[in-house]
């Protein structure tokens, strides 16, 4: 089991907190969304062209694998498309340049669904960027949020998009949550298309959703790490504590580390 963090959940760290915490609590790699005041990934100084080397040098020498470039791409941001689909591809270029297999984009805005969204356009420019990925070895990832956390939606779109480097990251979350979907319905409708996996934890109280720590909440979490075990899963379970959205959450070295302690108690 390769276990790794999001970015998102240390807003404040410097990209040296970031790997040095990876490497003290015994992670495999990183996610990234953002570091530090720079939330485009394209932008972080660390993967400029002046940079890229010596930081890809650093990540080997400390074993550790950034499983994913995460964007804000928004494919059915039909107002903006043309700086969406021109920011992705940027996103693709950056993850060739630092030996990134997996960039995300997103068909739909947030976790619930923001209305009934164009399955076929949104596919279309998904396979747009893929076409354009696949010359430089990157895979595009469609996350499952907002309308696309249905599995069935998420079906039809990569049906439509249909290029070999397009794949899902499951957000263990919105599909059971938002969708009332088990683990082996999501499981059995993405299978192998599942490329990475957002791993997190939440609890209705009053009729309000609150995220909690990785086993305080009550998703299956358990059940959904064992029925992607049992396809072969060899990707990346990524920690997506959203701290950068949410500051009242607690301090990511506590997040991280009771994260990882208890996806090792798991392998047990």
């Amino acid at each position: 089991m390769k276990l790794c963090f999001s970015t998102l959940g240390c807003p404040e760290w410097s990209f040296s907190d970031i790997i040095s915490t990876a490497c003290d609590m015994g992670y495999d790699g990183i996610e990234i969304r953002g570091v530090g005041n720079v939330i485009d990934g394209t932008r972080i100084p660390e993967f400029s062209p002046a940079n890229a080397q010596k930081t890809k040098a650093l990540l080997a020498k400390k074993g550790l694998t950034v499983a994913c470039l995460t964007s804000a791409c928004y494919m059915n941001d039909q107002n903006h498309i043309d700086d969406v689909l021109y920011l992705a591809k940027a996103y693709v270029d950056t993850a060739h340049d630092m030996d990134i297999k997996n960039i995300r984009v997103l068909g739909d805005f947030g976790p619930e669904q923001s209305g009934e969204l164009n399955t076929v356009e949104i596919a279309k420019r998904v396979k747009d960027v893929a076409q354009y990925a696949k010359a430089k070895d990157v895979n595009v990832l469609v996350e499952t949020n907002g309308f696309f956390a249905d599995s069935k939606r998420m079906t039809e779109l990569l049906n439509a998009a249909d290029e070999e480097n397009i794949g899902v990251l499951w957000d263990i979350h919105h599909p059971y949550r938002y969708f009332g979907e088990s683990p082996e319905q999501t499981v059995g409708m993405l299978g192998d298309l599942i490329r990475h996996v957002h791993i997190k934890d939440s609890v209705i109280e009053n009729g309000k959703l609150r995220y909690t720590m990785v086993g305080y909440g009550d998703l299956p979490v358990r059940e959904c790490i064992e029925q992607l075990n049992a396809t072969g899963f060899d990707g990346f379970y990524s920690l997506e504590w959203l701290k950068r959205w949410d500051l009242s959450l607690e301090e990511p070295g506590i997040a991280f580390a009771g994260y990882a302690d208890y996806m090792k108690s798991l392998m047990k």
